[in-house]
């Protein structure tokens, strides 16, 4: 087994052989704490004095271990060289815990290994993406700049440990070194600590300390403070903040609902003169729509129709943030006539659109051969997009030796804007109210709901009723029980508002607008289920005004419900008034109710009348079952 090796000073050797009239008693193993770690001590008595054990104790290197056979001492010394080459040594196979234990020896016999080793240690640490060897290599940091030694670390070993703690969700510590890059003077490029803010962002404490960076970096620019003409601040003008760091810091600001600071940060975005790109209007849409900013929303729409380089996905966001604030604000005209205007372009798009898909065809077709020769056979064979751009790497770092040699931070930097385009898609999910068709705006239902809420909320009835009517004649629906007036009416009986959707019935049929027999079926249903029998004499009544003829599932309803009421006649009544119009009966429920319903009440004559009824009817067919009821009740 290896024996422990020590150093012990010339001076503790000369003052111990000099001493005639000593004897090592004993030699004890005793551990003392010593910087968190342990020490071996010696117990020596007899004549030796304290003060050649405290002269011993204060040599450059320190008392470790004596070992003694029949009076023989045998000292070994620890080489700090030898020990330096081990924690390097061990921290390339990645050995953390001997790592560790290594240089807590170091630091115990000599303080902080040599400067490469020291951010060897940081990189070899930063790249285990292991929070236990993160928080280690971090404290290393604060121990450093405790003691004032901070020279001991570069700039590059610092940003790469601070990205493996924003990766691994410690943004408190990734965020304060890179504040203490800053205030030792070695300013990281944005590009590097854009691609840190953006793993900061994937958590609310981190998307909120990424936005407070933002705003103390950009203090340093505001106003013009800082000379780009002069070279000596090249390097500080290469940290200023560009518009992809304040896309990202705004982007987890909104996620994780911290508009308040994101204004802050749109604030002081022109005070530092950064230019607005296509996703940050949309980013500031989002924003100034969550705050109740409707005027600003204003404002910027006119640079959003004028911007050529928006895409679909983006005109819809802009266009569902100020739907959106519309409706905060209790404006109804401006969102109902937003909803129009969108269904106005597009039933012009699309009578523009089939003209355009005619010519096309036509010249398709005589153009056929010659299509054929110039597609080749790979042109119809590509990869689904965004199949391999989507996928973010959260627990994976590059080596820091691949890091190192990328003087210009070109892949973390890349890999910031991957998860920008993560954190934007996460944004565009949250647009409910306006869809795209062919690059199209359309509401979707979602915004009739809202509007029709509001409406009914407001007690605007009539308002609510022009504008659907309106609607429908711009959405121009396949039939009349696709119309978004219909929905609406059946969205109003399964919430149970059903005077409401009376009333905009009627107000249908004012207007002249006509409607399938289903929302009379859906409205009467929910009348009989709810036993106002008031209203469905009503609504039968407007029905016929209409010329609506209900199905066989309408007097289904019907009868069962006079059944239920034990008013046999006048369920008799329903059953003559649905042969006289000839509706056909499927499986003949109703006669079935009517039958049991009659058998329940014991009233033969009505039965007899039941039976002439059958009778006489022509290509009255009840079935087995029917006759089976009727010869039970006699």
């Amino acid at each position: 087994m290896r024996r422990s090796t020590a150093s012990v000073s010339p001076s503790f050797l000369s003052a111990l052989l000099s001493c005639r009239h000593f004897s090592v008693a004993r030699i004890c193993r005793c551990p003392s704490p010593v910087h968190g770690s342990h020490r071996w001590v010696c117990g020596i008595s007899d004549s030796l004095s304290n003060n050649t054990l405290n002269a011993s104790s204060s040599s450059p290197n320190r008392l470790m271990l004596f070992s003694t056979m029949a009076g023989t001492i045998l000292v070994q010394a620890r080489d700090p060289a030898k020990l330096n080459m081990e924690i390097l040594n061990a921290i390339d196979e990645r050995r953390y815990i001997d790592t560790w234990k290594l240089f807590e020896q170091h630091m115990q016999m000599e303080g902080f290994p040599r400067k490469s080793v020291v951010n060897r240690l940081l990189t070899g640490f930063a790249e285990s993406l292991d929070v236990k060897w993160l928080e280690k290599a971090y404290a290393m940091v604060e121990q450093a700049f405790e003691e004032s030694k901070q020279n001991l670390l570069e700039k590059e070993p610092l940003i790469y440990l601070s990205l493996g703690l924003a990766k691994c969700g410690l943004p408190v510590p990734a965020s304060t070194i890179l504040r203490k890059l800053v205030e030792t003077e070695q300013f990281p490029p944005v590009t590097a600590w854009s691609a840190i803010l953006a793993h900061m962002s994937q958590t609310a404490p981190g998307a909120y300390l990424a936005a407070e960076l933002i705003l103390e970096i950009g203090y340093l620019f505001q106003d013009g403070r800082v000379d780009p003409r002069k070279k000596s601040n090249a390097p500080l003008i290469a940290m200023k903040p560009n518009t992809t760091a304040f896309n990202i810091a705004l982007a987890g600001c909104l996620l994780f609902c911290t508009t308040r600071k994101a204004e802050q940060l749109l604030d002081i975005m022109p005070r530092i003169c950064v230019k607005a790109d296509a996703n940050l209007l949309i980013v500031m849409a989002h924003i100034y729509e969550r705050n109740g900013r409707r005027e600003e929303l204003k404002k910027l729409q006119r640079h959003i129709d004028e911007a050529c380089n928006l895409t679909d996905i983006q005109f819809r966001q802009f266009y569902n943030c100020l739907l959106t604030c519309h409706l905060k604000f209790g404006d109804l005209d401006s969102a109902s006539n937003m909803v129009l205007e969108m269904l106005r372009k597009a039933k012009d798009a699309r009578n523009s659109l089939a003209v355009a898909t005619l010519v096309l065809e036509t010249a398709r077709n005589d153009n056929r051969a010659f299509t054929a020769r110039i597609s080749g056979p790979n042109l119809s064979q590509n990869e689904p997009e965004g199949s391999h751009k989507d996928r973010l790497i959260e627990h994976q770092i590059i080596s820091y030796d691949e890091f190192s040699r990328d003087r210009n931070f070109v892949k973390i930097g890349n890999e910031a804007k991957e998860v920008l385009l993560s954190l934007l898609a996460k944004l565009q999910t949250q647009v409910e109210l306006i869809t795209t068709e062919h690059g199209i705006l359309q509401p979707t239902e979602k915004i009739y709901v809202k509007l029709v809420k509001a409406f009914l909320e407001a007690g605007k009835l009539k308002d609510l009723a022009r504008f659907l009517i309106k609607a429908e004649k711009e959405d121009s629906p396949v039939s009349n029980d696709d119309s978004a007036l219909v929905h609406v009416i059946k969205s109003c009986i399964s919430l149970g508002w059903l005077d409401q959707a009376h009333d905009l019935l009627d107000e249908m049929r004012f207007a002249g607008v006509r409607t399938g027999s289903s929302v009379y079926a859906s409205l009467l249903k929910a009348y009989c289920k709810a036993n106002r029998l008031r209203e469905v004499t009503s609504l039968l009544r407007d029905a016929q005004k209409a010329g609506i003829q209900l199905d066989s599932s309408c007097y289904d309803t019907l009868i069962q419900s006079q059944v239920l009421r034990q008013d046999t006649q006048g369920a008799l009544d329903l059953f003559k008034e649905m042969k006289e119009a000839k509706i056909p009966r499927g499986g003949n429920p109703e006669f079935e109710q009517l039958v049991e319903g009659c058998a329940g009440n014991a009233e033969a004559g009505l039965m007899a009348k039941l039976l002439r009824e059958i009778r006489e009817g022509q290509k009255l067919d009840s079935g087995v079952h029917d006759w089976n009821n009727v010869i039970h009740f006699f």
